[in-house]
């Protein structure tokens, strides 16, 4: 019994001891550790790396860029149920320890013992929290004191709700997820209110092993761990047992989705992209900026709808090339060989509405395809085949085949897209080689409404609205009968619309000039000759006004000089512009002669929601007071919108609007829109009568080739351009100009642009007259004339009784200035 005791009492010294050895050892380790420590306070102002965020001006989200997707949220947001799950996975006893739960790590010094190796690290959230924000990743016993320590001070400083907040918005969850809210958008594509049980367990699971229990990668190791989790959950009394057995058995539903876009622009979140990273550096990615941007989404919309059915139309007429590439098939496709063709199908992916198929066998009017999904179906001859014609050249086709022979074969690799009237069948379709731009502003203030560089990023990140500088053509008329109007020509002015040869013995050359369809109409009005687009008469009017004079004029509208040919030339468009520039240089038209500068960022704003920038345009504004210094009076701003919170929350004062500046007189701003006019009316622009508006306006543009066709034009204060061309300078065909092809874009956009939008015409101004002339000499009509028409003159130089016009070849006067013809 003695030797009992003694050995009972050696077993309590020695627990003693080892406590006391344990005691000595923390209080050692805290007191080599705590000066390091960093100060807990810092969580209060922590700042999470959070992408940049590009939204519309309606509040649409238009793009995110950032490595780490990370969507913060507050305590308040999280669902209870969300909790309860992470808490029976990571911290059971969260609510009732301080930071360290003595237990766990008892428990974790066992596993030490015994493997001798560290198995698991015993932390709590609080430790975790500890671990993401202030320590780095090694398992070493220096940093274990450390996170304890930290924990400890945590607790001390903020509240449980505080530090579970700071633990759900941190914590990676793989595929570049950060935070609980981004795991819920990258895995099921939907806020994490959203979620069902299961899900967030799923979720739950991944912050152990991020890529092991990843349930894209690993969907069975990924179901294991969530249906853990949901007995964690039914044993700890979160759930019952009826939402345990529906949970477990809920199907893998997660996917990889890729950011969740409101709206299709990424030109423009290109756009604003590159200004940020110029602007900001590469904190532009983490810093949490949100972009407000002009684009008015429902706008967006339209303009990709309608560019993309521009190519498309024009594709189709131009018919079909074959096949993208050809595979040889065995006559026998087993399991395996059709995985590795799924695969390579999936390898050469979908582009926008185009989806990659093989074609497996083919009958008389019809065919069987394999999809990138795996599945099969039938191209059948009434919706996909029928009608097909075939590509010989950009001038002819081949006639409809007469059977699907005549256009597939067995191995062909295809594109398909889904039919717009029959929604349930594939049409044959191709990637067109065509391209296009739209790009659409607020002709008041330069606001970029609408911008699409072209029919599809995936395919050409390529900006053609700001990159691609191309020839013009006739789009560029107006410009060079506008500076015409404002000295000394008339909507009367006659011309002669006649051949004419240049003779330039410094080059050993001869010019020739045409008009497009190669006819010559003799004398005509300088009206009739801008809406009938005449070549001829505009490199008379050039020659008579002048280049030096033509090009100083043009400079108004925001052209550069330097960049236009000092040459008869520049009367066709020969030189190269960027369809941004030409519609900046249209809102003149659309405004009544005022210059705005095209701008896409209305505000810049921080993650506290504080406005670092916010644009500052030239607004036309016709009836507004202005203070001594010419700014504007109550200005109002016009991309103000009550949407995405208000807009961050918005408190600041209205920005400063300064006054767009007039580049044309109102008498000659009201001439020009009336020639435009007509351009629609009678002119080469007529299929946007379809509108019905009668203030529409604008101009159409083809060059020689032709390869490229332009349309731009302007109604109810929005002004817009369209081109469509081949990258490569390619001929679009010689039955294709700029009526045919890019004004059915400007026109399908434009219906929607206009929507609910009132006619806007420019006031008369009180020096503009309406006189009756002679519509063949321009001259004042006689009594009782029956083929006189009206038109509009600057009462000092409106047609008077007695007086007849000049009738020079090259209008009223010879320019002075020396002319090159190239």
């Amino acid at each position: 019994m003695p030797s009992k005791t003694r050995v009972l009492r050696l077993f309590i010294g020695l627990g003693i001891l080892a406590s006391c050895g344990a005691v000595m050892i923390f209080a050692a380790a805290f007191l080599y550790i705590s000066p390091k420590l960093p100060s807990v306070e810092a969580l209060k102002d922590i700042q999470l790396q959070t992408p940049l965020r590009i939204y519309s001006s309606d509040g649409k989200l238009l793009g995110e860029f950032g490595e780490k997707r990370r969507s913060p949220i507050s305590f308040q947001e999280v669902p209870e149920l969300f909790i309860k799950a992470f808490l029976a996975a990571e911290d059971d006893r969260f609510y009732l320890h301080h930071g360290v739960d003595i237990t766990s790590l008892l428990r974790a010094a066992s596993q030490l013992i015994t493997s001798g190796s560290i198995q698991s690290g015993g932390s709590t959230i609080t430790m975790q929290v500890a671990k993401n924000y202030f320590l780095s990743q090694e398992r070493t016993f220096t940093r274990k004191f450390t996170e304890i320590f930290l924990a400890i001070e945590i607790e001390r400083a903020l509240s449980k709700g505080d530090i579970l907040e700071l633990y759900l918005n941190k914590i990676f969850l793989g595929n570049h997820a950060y935070g609980i809210e981004a795991a819920g958008q990258v895995y099921y594509g939907k806020p994490i209110k959203e979620l069902n049980l299961a899900q967030m367990a799923m979720i739950a699971g991944l912050p152990k092993a991020p890529s092991a229990y990843n349930p894209v990668a690993n969907p069975n190791r990924a179901k294991i761990r969530r249906n853990w989790i949901l007995g964690r959950m039914l044993s700890l009394g979160y759930i019952t047992q009826a939402d345990y057995e529906t949970a477990i058995t809920e199907p893998i539903s997660a996917k990889a989705y890729g950011t969740q876009l409101d709206v299709d622009a990424p030109y423009v979140s290109e756009m604003v992209r590159l200004h940020m990273l110029e602007r900001y550096g590469r904190t532009a990615y983490e810093d949490g900026f949100t972009v407000i941007t002009t684009v008015d989404s429902r706008l967006q919309n339209s303009a990709n709808n309608a560019l993309l059915d521009g190519v498309i139309e024009y594709d189709t007429r131009h018919g079909y090339r074959g096949a993208e590439r050809h595979w040889n098939l065995s006559k026998g496709i087993d399991d395996e060989q059709r995985q590795r063709l799924i695969q390579k199908l999936e390898e050469i992916g979908s582009i926008g509405p185009w989806h990659p198929a093989l074609v497996l066998s083919v009958a008389e009017k019809s065919a069987t395809l394999l999809l990138s999904t795996g599945d099969q179906t039938t191209l059948d001859w009434a919706h996909g085949l029928e009608g097909t014609i075939r590509y010989i050249s950009e001038d002819r086709v081949s006639y409809a085949p007469e059977t699907a022979s005549d256009l597939l074969a067995a191995g062909d690799v295809i594109r398909v897209r889904m039919s717009q009237d029959e929604p349930r069948h594939w049409e044959l379709s191709q990637l067109p080689k065509i391209q296009g731009a739209l790009v659409s502003l607020n002709a008041d203030s330069g606001a970029i409404l609408s911008l699409v560089g072209g029919y599809n990023y995936q395919k050409s990140a390529f900006n053609r609205v700001t990159q691609a500088e191309r020839q013009p053509g006739s789009n560029f008329k107006p410009f060079i009968y506008t500076a015409a109007l404002d000295n000394g020509f008339t909507p009367a002015t006659i011309i002669n619309d006649a051949p004419i040869v240049f003779e330039d013995s410094g080059l050993g050359d001869t010019w020739r000039p045409s008009n497009d369809n190669g006819t010559f109409n003799g004398p005509m009005r300088l009206r009739k000759a801008l809406y009938m687009s005449r070549n001829l008469v505009s490199i008379r009017v050039l020659r008579d006004l002048g280049i030096g004079k033509a090009i100083d004029y043009i400079a108004r509208f925001g052209f550069d000089p330097s960049k236009l040919p000092r040459d008869l030339s520049l009367a066709l468009g020969s030189h190269s512009l960027t369809p941004l520039d030409i519609v900046s240089g249209y809102a003149v038209f659309a405004n009544g002669g005022y210059k705005v500068k095209p701008y896409i960022i209305d505000r810049i704003i921080d993650r506290d929601g504080n406005t670092l920038y916010r644009a500052e345009p030239d607004i036309v504004c016709r009836n507004c007071s202005t203070d001594e210094d010419g700014d504007l009076l109550n200005p109002h701003h016009p991309m103000e919108a009550d949407t995405l919170d208000d807009i961050i929350n918005d408190s600041s004062e209205a920005p400063k609007v300064n006054y767009a500046k007039r580049v044309l007189s109102e008498d000659v701003a009201y001439l020009i829109d009336s020639i435009l006019q007509d351009v629609i009316t009678r002119g080469t622009g007529r299929k946007a009568l379809v509108l019905k508006r009668s203030d529409a306006a604008g101009k159409t543009g083809t060059t020689n080739g032709p390869t490229d066709a332009w349309f731009s034009g302007y109604s109810g204060g929005i002004v817009t351009s369209t081109w469509v061309g081949f990258d490569q300078n390619n001929n679009l065909g010689r039955r294709e100009y700029g009526g045919s092809v890019a004004l059915p874009i400007w026109i399908d956009y434009m219906k929607e642009a206009l929507k609910n939008k009132p006619e806007r015409h420019l006031k008369q101004p009180d020096n503009v007259i309406s006189v009756r002339i002679d519509p063949d000499t321009g001259n004042l009509a006689q009594p009782g004339q029956s083929n006189a028409i009206f038109e509009y003159f600057r009462s000092d130089n409106a047609p008077s009784e007695g007086f007849n016009q000049p009738q020079s070849p090259y209008g009223s006067n010879a320019g002075d200035d020396p002319i090159e013809i190239f």
